[in-house]
């Protein structure tokens, strides 16, 4: 019996591995040497190992191992493979299958080749017409590559054959079980192996040949293939393809499991479809409506009841198609229906009938507020040019040019800006109540992305439209009155920079065909009253600022702050704190007490809480029944709000009797503010020291100063030698903040020539201004802050710029008059005013009493 009987997995693989045209017929095996054909595997090619020369051709292998009592097919297309198979046809038709450590390399030589392979003989040859050669080949035995004796034209070597060792026992045998028993299990999992390849393998009895047999049908790293030729032992060869089928069987097994749970959930989806397709042919055979199709009615009707401009309508339209032709159950089906949702919810047509009674909506910010006349005044005169307009359209015929061109402006955009606490947020509710528009409020301190303001596209998932159509939303009315609070608090970063999206909002030129980035549509914003709110108007964007109406919002004075705690604040503590009015009363002293001893501020938020502080104290005693009725006088402040915690006059009494002290007016965000400068002098030479926190603006001013002191040192009298000897070092107190600014100059001044005369500066003097290095005093700003904290603090004098004069007009009379005004033009001015008698002091004075 040729070989070809003994073996059917060669047979196997002829007939459906290679898939070829061509047969191997089993005359085309030779017999062996002495032409025995009833022999066993093993002693099979060891009749073959005995004819094996010791020099051989070397063909490289890329990405396969070839094993021994194997037959693989190979495919050969370099020049010099192929006439390695030319030669070796007519001589021993032994060659050697050595495999490329690398299989990218092409023409591996020598040095990448691994140095175990298996001796192979050449059954038979194809050539197909594409120039490759089909070639099967069986392998005979292990052999280790000693030499090369030949690379070109191809590589030839002596080898040395490596005897298989095999073990005997039971050992040996469960190992060969238990693979073949793996490969069966291997077998049933993956449909391409036959079954009369799995018989024939489980049929197999030799370990060795079981364990070659399998490791040539099963898919293992190349590596590992290697591995499996270089071991000698049988039973190592069995233990290493046992763990290799295992983890495969594993990985079969898994992704079987997978794919049964994903063909179910196919299988539910598609039984889903059928069954509401089934539903849906039902219904039209009934005349009855399917949800889908009611939903889509449903919508259009929403559409026509929105009353949407021509693109919006349009837009909705297109969209309810795209989501009439979609099942229920695809997620694009519920992103449409959101997007259907927001366009039909919007109000688009909705508006609020504004109140132009003009006496109706002084009555209501009058009630509201106190004071702020040039808000009240310019909301007033909204509503009055409103009004006028509506009575006289009649009489208004623009050309068609002038329409198209220059659209009339319906909104308005106004910026309130001032300090914490006077009352710009609750300005916005009392405007919204005159005028009876609705009112939304958010506050953009933190904002960092533009899409909060212009929406995020479709694209991205569980999009919305920006704060400003949700505002709209929520209001239901397309002329509300939108409040942006906090607008100089706005972030930019590499995030975006929402600040730039609003420069369409509040346009009043592009604001009528806003485009939010989700609706993608044009919406009439024209009609909202958009306020906005700011500390400091340095902190808009120039471009964002150009857009709005600035309206500044000062500090109180202290009897705007008795007259807004005794009608406003007291009230609405009475009723949160459960007091009834006559069971507690504030006098005008009390108040006055807690806004100078206990709060430092330019609105009244300091001050209600104090109130409220006391409220409580109040209603715990009367819980208690220790009190019925409480008149709060400054001695009850004194005892329920404890010491004060701001100073006084006589604070600025004990601080400005020094030479070298000198008062000053700044401007904050939270209102204006007293500022010590203090200059002192030690042992040293012209050396310059700023401390206190001071930016670099007011560091120049520093130096301006002492530069404009030292030209005019002669002509003020002062000692020409101090500079030579003295150190001087300027300290502006509460050095934990920081302060910047021009406005410093004339005080600096003022301290530095204190400090050298050695006169003291009149304690009840403040003062502001900027300085040139030739004395002139030019104005700064902030003048009305800074006027109310020199009153608030009981200062007599003021001197400001000249030029500043005009700001005065903004204070109300009880503040003109309560403080004496210096318009200085020149420094020379302001200290003439400052010292009673300007004599200059000796050196030596100076020595003892300003060194540190």
């Amino acid at each position: 019996m040729h070989f070809m009987n003994h073996n059917p997995l060669l047979k196997w693989l002829l007939d459906n591995r290679l898939s070829l045209d061509w047969m191997l017929q089993e005359d085309d095996l030779p017999p062996t040497p002495n032409g025995n054909t009833h022999l066993d595997p093993a002693d099979f090619f060891q009749e073959f190992n005995e004819k094996i020369p010791d020099v051989i051709p070397i063909l490289p292998l890329r990405g396969i191992v070839v094993y021994p009592y194997t037959a693989v097919p190979l495919t050969i297309g370099q020049p010099r493979s192929i006439r390695l198979i030319d030669d070796s046809q007519t001589e021993t038709r032994f060659i050697g299958l050595v495999t490329s450590k690398d299989s990218e390399i092409e023409a591996p030589g020598p040095q990448e080749l691994f140095q175990i392979g298996t001796v192979a003989t050449i059954h038979r040859t194809f050539r197909v017409p594409d120039g490759t050669i089909r070639l099967l080949v069986q392998g005979l035995a292990r052999f280790r590559i000693e030499e090369f004796s030949q690379t070109e034209p191809y590589l030839k070597a002596r080898i040395t054959l490596i005897p298989e060792v095999r073990e005997e026992g039971l050992e040996t045998e469960a190992l060969a079980r238990n693979a073949r028993s793996q490969f069966e299990h291997v077998a049933e999992l993956l449909a391409s192996i036959p079954q009369e390849l799995v018989v024939s393998v489980v049929n197999l009895e030799d370990p060795l040949t079981s364990a070659y047999t399998i490791a040539n049908f099963q898919r293992m790293p190349l590596e590992e293939a290697q591995k499996m030729l270089e071991l000698d032992s049988v039973n190592e060869k069995l233990r290493k393809l046992v763990k290799i089928l295992a983890r495969e069987s594993e990985v079969l097994e898994l992704g079987q499991k997978i794919q049964k749970e994903a063909r179910s959930e196919i299988e539910k989806v598609q039984r889903d479809y059928f069954l509401r397709e089934q539903l849906k042919a039902i219904q039209r055979e009934l005349g009855d409506l399917d949800s889908d199709a009611l939903e889509v009615e449903n919508y259009h009707a929403k559409i026509q009841a929105a009353h949407m401009t021509e693109e919006g309508e349009k837009q909705s339209l297109r969209e309810l198609g795209r989501l009439a032709k979609l099942p229920s159950a695809s997620a694009e089906y519920g992103v449409i229906r959101t997007y259907l949702d927001w366009l039909v919810s919007l109000p688009w047509a909705t508006l609020t009938e504004d109140n132009l009674n003009i006496q109706h909506a002084r009555q209501v910010l009058d009630q509201d507020h106190f004071g702020l006349e040039d808000v009240k005044e310019r909301i007033l005169e909204y509503l009055a040019v409103r009004k006028l307009r509506q009575e006289r359209h009649p009489l208004f015929h623009p050309t068609e040019n002038d329409h198209e061109i220059r659209r009339e402006r319906e909104g308005v955009i106004l910026c309130f800006v001032g300090p914490p606490g006077v009352g710009k947020t609750s300005l916005g509710r009392s405007i919204a109540r005159a005028m009876g528009r609705k009112f939304f409020r958010m506050s953009l301190g933190g904002v960092r992305d533009e899409a909060e303001i212009r929406g995020h596209r479709r694209t991205y998932i569980g999009a919305l439209p920006g704060r400003i159509l949700q505002a709209l939303r929520r209001v239901e009315s397309r002329n509300p009155i939108l409040m942006l609070d906090e607008i100089d608090k706005l972030g930019s970063d590499f995030r975006g920079d929402p600040s730039s999206a609003l420069l369409e909002v509040l346009d009043p030129e592009q604001n009528s065909e806003f485009r939010d980035h989700y609706l993608e549509v044009a919406y009439d914003l024209s009609q909202v009253m958009f306020i906005t709110t700011a500390n400091m108007l340095e902190a808009i964007p120039g471009p964002l600022r150009d857009r709005m109406e600035i309206i500044p919002i000062s500090s109180y004075t202290e009897a705007e702050k008795v007259a807004i705690a005794q009608g406003f604040l007291l009230p609405r503590q009475l009723r949160e704190n459960g007091l009834l009015p006559d069971e507690v009363q504030f006098t005008d002293e009390a108040l006055y007490t807690i806004i100078r001893a206990h709060t430092r501020e330019a609105g009244v938020r300091n001050l209600e809480r104090q109130m409220s502080t006391i409220c409580r104290k109040i209603v715990t005693q009367i819980a208690e029944g220790k009190q019925t009725r409480v008149t709060i006088t400054p001695i009850e402040v004194r005892e329920y709000l404890g010491r004060p915690r701001f100073l006084g006059t006589d604070e600025i009494l004990t601080r400005a009797a020094t030479p070298g002290v000198a008062i000053g007016l700044a401007w904050t965000p939270t209102g204006g503010e007293v500022l010590f400068i203090e200059a002192t002098a030690m042992p040293g030479g012209k050396n310059f020291q700023l401390t206190g926190s001071l930016g670099e603006v007011m560091q120049e001013s520093a130096r301006a100063a002492l530069s404009f002191v030292r030209s005019r040192s002669e002509t003020l009298g002062l000692d020409k030698n101090f500079f030579e000897k003295f150190d001087l070092h300027l300290h502006v107190p509460s050095a934990s903040q920081p302060k910047d600014g021009p406005s410093a100059g004339v005080t600096m001044v003022t301290a530095l020539v204190s400090l050298i005369s050695g006169n003291v500066i009149r304690p009840d003097v403040g003062m502001t201004g900027e300085i040139t290095l030739r004395g002139q005093v030019l104005p700064v700003g902030g003048i009305k802050e800074k006027v109310l904290a020199a009153h608030r603090l009981g200062l007599k004098t003021v001197i400001i710029p000249a030029r500043n004069q005009a700001d005065l007009e903004e204070l109300s009379d009880e503040v003109r008059n309560s403080l004496e005004f210096i318009f200085a033009n020149t420094v020379d001015d302001i200290l003439k005013i400052v010292f009673e008698t300007l004599t200059p002091r000796p050196v030596e004075k100076i020595t003892e009493e300003n060194t540190l």
